[in-house]
């Protein structure tokens, strides 16, 4: 177990010295402690070969967030946001989660979906027969189509049906799973596709509407769990209990609000976004999977649940999530920050990132929960919020935690204040 007084006023040292806490404790190598302290970002040269008409690259703040325990693991976890107060709270629940025992996570599954939608079709039965029967075919095709896949133990694995009516229109779907190992999966499986398109509308005597991986990972969930005591809630028993009822209730009116939901989930997605970011994984396809996700039951709801068990005296958190991450190919080989942040992590394969990154988003959701129903979201929150409205204001580096001191003891803290605030201070 690493020396937990490394952690201890880490906020408050310069950048430099907190690279060098992560050098000297073995949690980052030195050549990437070199292209942090440097801000070595990503070359322009690259970018310009990403992305069309690229003009520059755009940066926001990369921070580690400390004490995490998964699967009786610890980890330094990369996070990259602008939102004050998230890599804080995230930090403050990993060590209050850490304490009772950790993060412990479940691989339902690591495979892919895709999908190709065929219309058109004159006989349904006569297609969809069809189609079963020459399964073997079909993936020995799509296989075919990325031999490497199979090569590092992947491939397609299976072929199913499903039909659609809607409008007079009727969709044939054919899906393909297929396990994509270490990579996210779009290319693979989309280069598997346009190989058995020809053949499936052969024996559909159909034609192709959409040949294209699915985003919602519903053969790749993660699920993370973990037990807080409620002494780390309170020094008062008392009040540790009505907080922990409240975070129950609170889990459960996500379930039924969907305007309470909407807020729930994003909170949870401030900490997930941050690490899948930093390691330079595709964070629209986990929130789109994810929000489609939190609606499996036929309506939008809260994606964690919450229970207080009153005969042990702890909470029990849960979340599940489709986690498609990977740990090769995209940004992540051509991002030096992104190479850093693997680093950070250890370089874990893709199953293990996904169980760090699910049991980030519970983290983050129980931080915010409690502070919700204790506190107020707003006490933690303004220190932080504070401190951006003064450098907005103005502030140089050697000014901001006065102007912040003086902002947060104000009447309204907001930016004309931080204005007046600094002229006072730079006129003594």
């Amino acid at each position: 177990m690493k020396n937990k007084n490394i952690w201890i006023g880490i906020y408050k040292k310069k950048r430099e010295n907190k690279i060098d806490v992560l050098l000297k404790n073995n949690i980052l190598d030195e050549k990437y402690s070199e292209i942090l302290k440097e801000n070595i970002t990503l070359p322009c040269e690259i970018a310009e070969q990403m992305a069309e008409n690229t003009i520059g690259t755009f940066s926001l703040p990369f921070s580690v967030a400390t004490n995490f325990l998964v699967d009786k693991k610890e980890f330094t976890v990369p996070m990259v946001i602008e939102e004050p107060s998230v890599v804080a709270a995230c930090s403050y629940a990993a060590k209050i989660i850490s304490r009772s025992g950790g993060f412990s996570t479940t691989i339902i599954n690591r495979k892919m979906i895709g999908q190709i939608t065929l219309f058109n079709i004159k006989n349904i039965e006569m297609a969809l027969d069809n189609i079963i029967k020459n399964k073997n075919k079909i993936l020995k095709l799509a296989n075919d189509s990325y031999p490497s896949i199979i090569t590092r133990g992947g491939g397609a694995e299976d072929v199913t049906t499903k039909v659609f009516s809607e409008n007079n229109n009727i969709f044939l779907v054919v899906y393909i799973i297929v396990d994509v190992r270490e990579a996210m999966g779009a290319n693979i499986i989309n280069n598997m596709l346009e190989g058995i398109k020809p053949l499936l509308e052969e024996l559909s005597s159909g034609t192709s509407l959409i040949a294209i991986l699915s985003n919602y990972a519903t053969e790749s969930l993660v699920n993370s769990k973990c037990e807080i005591d409620i002494k780390y809630l309170s020094n008062d028993k008392k009040e540790a209990i009505n907080i922990a009822q409240k975070i129950h209730l609170a889990s459960q009116f996500s379930k039924i609000d969907i305007y309470r939901a909407t807020t729930h989930n994003k909170g949870i997605f401030n900490g997930i976004d941050s690490v899948v970011i930093a390691t330079g994984n595709d964070w629209r396809a986990i929130e789109a999977g994810g929000h489609a996700f939190a609606n499996k039951n036929g309506r939008y709801e809260g994606l964690t649940t919450w229970n207080f068990n009153p005969n042990t005296n702890k909470i029990e958190g849960e979340l599940t999530l489709p986690m498609p991450i990977a740990s090769v190919g995209g940004s992540i080989g051509l991002n030096p920050t992104v190479k850093a942040a693997f680093n950070i992590l250890n370089n874990p394969n893709a199953k293990i990132l996904s169980s760090i990154i699910v049991s980030v988003g519970l983290a983050q959701n129980f931080a915010a929960l409690k502070a919700l129903v204790s506190t107020g979201i707003q006490k933690g929150h303004m220190k932080l919020h504070a401190k951006s409205i003064a450098l907005f204001a103005g502030s140089n580096p050697d000014e901001v935690d006065l102007v912040v001191e003086n902002l947060i003891n104000s009447k309204y803290i907001n930016l004309e204040t931080a204005k007046n605030i600094l002229k006072k201070i730079r006129n003594k």
